[in-house]
């Protein structure tokens, strides 16, 4: 430590930076197990056990809202994990370099897009009287179509699909790069050999990447419940609550909105949902570290 003093220090910034924000705040997990008040603060409010618990296992939001996660996350797993996959597989099967470079990039534009652009431009699309989506179904059929935005069975597809257009191509930079450091001499090889461009593919791209492919889902399985607070909060109404109301926007609700202000009810909800992506998170490490002997630990 002494001879490497000034790396330590370097490292002591991001150290210090965990302490501060990611562990300090865990003590607020008290909180859960607590009937909170403002007066008596963390450390002074009154210990409940698990009533808490209780009251939201046994609440009827409980059977909507982890449905709603649920689905929601892993229809948007299923759906966008394997496309950057196959992106990359496709650029670098590209051999004119313009081309290439200029798919990429339009690719990988989306992901500059904000949310709350992304939530307008949904809206400016799909509107049924004024949108894109609903001038077109009166030109055609004579009649306004139902209305999108506010149907509970559309909410899902229009979260998910706009989600993957917009990460699609930004998730491929991991696989291309590591798709860089195939060896070429392999390919000529295998070219020798007669093989195909398409079993090049099958037999020597896509076998370098699995171990990149199987960290990554680990990483997505343990961000399962995590589906995102501000596109589900921009996206959601009255009309298509009862698929959209998920964990996340259920805390805000039940903690900090207009009539809320339960913070002890509020972190319980936070707690269950932490709990789920580490179990999820194990799970799946062992899975893959058994199957693809790839894992984190």
């Amino acid at each position: 430590m002494r001879e490497h003093w000034r790396l330590y220090i370097f490292l002591a910034v991001p150290l210090v930076y965990l302490l501060l924000f990611k562990y300090y705040p865990m003590l607020g997990i008290q909180i859960a197990f607590k009937k909170y008040s403002i007066a008596g603060g963390i450390w002074g409010s009154d210990w409940v056990g698990f009533d808490n618990f209780k009251r939201f296992f046994t609440s009827y939001q409980f059977s909507r809202i982890l449905p709603n996660t649920l689905i929601l996350s892993f229809y948007y797993l299923i759906a966008s994990f394997p496309i950057p996959i196959i992106l990359a597989l496709c650029f670098n099967a590209v051999r004119v370099e313009a081309y290439k470079k200029f798919v990429q990039t339009i690719t990988y534009l989306p992901h500059f897009i904000s949310t709350v652009v992304m939530v307008g431009m949904l809206f400016q699309i799909f509107n049924a009287r004024t949108g894109l989506y609903g001038v077109l179904y009166n030109s055609i059929v004579g009649e306004y179509p139902a209305d999108l935005l506010g149907s509970p069975s559309a909410f899902r597809h229009l979260y998910v699909w706009s989600g993957v257009w917009q990460s699609a191509g930004w998730g491929t930079i991991i696989y291309v790069a590591n798709l860089a450091s195939v060896d070429v001499e392999l390919h000529e090889a295998a070219q020798l050999d007669g093989a195909s461009r398409f079993q090049r593919v099958l037999h020597i791209d896509l076998p370098a990447i699995l171990p990149t492919v199987s960290i990554m889902l680990i990483l997505a399985a343990g961000n399962i419940m995590n589906i995102g607070f501000e596109k589900v909060y921009l996206m959601q109404n009255d009309l298509n609550r009862s698929a959209s109301e998920v964990i996340s926007t259920y805390v805000y609700n039940v903690g900090l909105a207009a009539g809320g202000g339960d913070f002890s009810y509020a972190t319980v909800i936070g707690l269950f949902n932490s709990v789920i992506n580490f179990i999820l998170v194990v799970v799946v490490n062992q899975i893959s570290k058994t199957v693809s002997k790839s894992s984190l630990w």
